[in-house]
């Protein structure tokens, strides 16, 4: 049941994606001005997001396994 129900929200958490990439690029747009320095800055901030993101989603996955 658990898989199903994950597998039926798959289609929006891959919006997760291009949103974190947007808001990490123009974050770092706003903050510097030498293109090198916005991807770099850019990509960091995107795995960031995504790790956190990422282990906010095991923290509660682990919390309602047993429910």
């Amino acid at each position: 049941m658990s898989l199903s129900l994950l597998l039926a929200q798959a289609n929006t958490t891959w919006y997760l994606l291009p949103l974190a990439l947007a808001i990490s690029l123009t974050y770092s747009a706003s903050r510097y001005e030498l293109p090198e320095r916005i991807l770099s800055r850019a990509i960091r901030l995107f795995l960031q997001i995504i790790g956190f993101m990422g282990a906010a989603f095991l923290v509660l996955w682990v919390l309602t396994y047993g429910l």
